[in-house]
């Protein structure tokens, strides 16, 4: 495996490659990203990681300096896994000051945007910008970040990108919680609180298998019942899998999408419905 910082040294080096699987990270990894990078093994015989931290998609009270950088240990996890870890600092990404961004659509402003505004706008510029240094015929993102993934999605299909986008299964502990970074920040009583936000989105699930249709009561019940357990709640919200628009009745391609805080940590999660 090989570790790359320099722009100019990645595209020397992918210069022959023509079947690059690429999946993008902010490093701190844990399983979840090793099973997606292990799934991007058989997308493409070039497996490339980049770990970056993004400074555009942190917010004025989002501390970009304090975000854990453990590039040494996030390249022993992906021994084995990777061809290529790009690895590049802040000036190698941003040699000047970005101007240019993408207009987003507004799905961007809403749920996860609607509380982060200018996320989604420096997650899509720096997203772009690693699609067009790596140059890959697939990326791998995770779906546990699904309204990142269906912007990316959008963006890719709009700006007629030649790269697939797959969406990689969300890994979960053995308790349902969904595996992320911010994990980590969990008290032991919040970490054993924690699989109560997809508990609670299952049972959402349900009631929608069941043919309950009021989707905003359906809303409303699961928010209630995560804040009287001590959730500081942003939003449950019922959606439609393609472009994340407000579902009608008759909508059969579901996704309840979550937001909450537990003390001090920030989770998300959701669960997608077929009906």
């Amino acid at each position: 495996m090989q570790v790359i910082h320099s722009v100019a040294e990645l595209r020397a080096r992918l210069a022959q490659e023509r079947s690059i699987a690429f999946v993008p990270t902010m490093g701190n990894l844990h399983a979840g990203h090793v099973a997606l990078v292990e799934q991007a093994r058989q997308q493409g015989k070039c497996v490339v990681v980049s770990i970056f931290v993004n400074p555009l998609q942190f917010g004025p009270n989002e501390d970009f300096d304090k975000y854990p950088r453990t590039l040494e240990a996030d390249c022993e996890k992906l021994q084995g896994s990777a061809d290529i870890v790009f690895a590049p600092a802040v000036a190698e990404m941003y040699p000047e000051q970005q101007s240019f961004y993408i207009e987003l659509p507004p799905i961007a402003s809403e749920l996860c945007g609607m509380q982060r505004p200018g996320h989604f706008r420096g997650m899509a510029t720096v997203v772009l910008k690693l699609l067009n240094l790596v140059q890959p015929q697939v990326a791998l993102f995770g779906k546990k970040d699904y309204q990142q993934l269906e912007i990316i999605r959008q963006m890719v299909t709009q700006f007629n990108l030649p790269v697939s986008i797959v969406g990689g299964e969300t890994v979960r502990a053995i308790d349902s919680l969904a595996l992320s970074s911010r994990n980590q920040y969990l008290s032991d009583e919040e970490r054993t609180e924690a699989p109560q936000l997809h508990l609670t989105l299952a049972q959402v699930g349900a009631s929608l298998g069941r043919g309950v249709r009021g989707f905003s009561a359906l809303e409303d019940e699961a928010m209630e019942m995560l804040a009287k357990r001590g959730w500081q709640v942003e939003y449950v919200s019922i959606r439609c899998q393609q472009g994340l628009g407000k579902p009608k009745v008759n909508e059969r391609q579901l996704v309840v999408l979550a937001a909450a805080r537990l003390g001090v940590t920030r989770l998300i999660d959701n669960l997608e419905v077929c009906l």
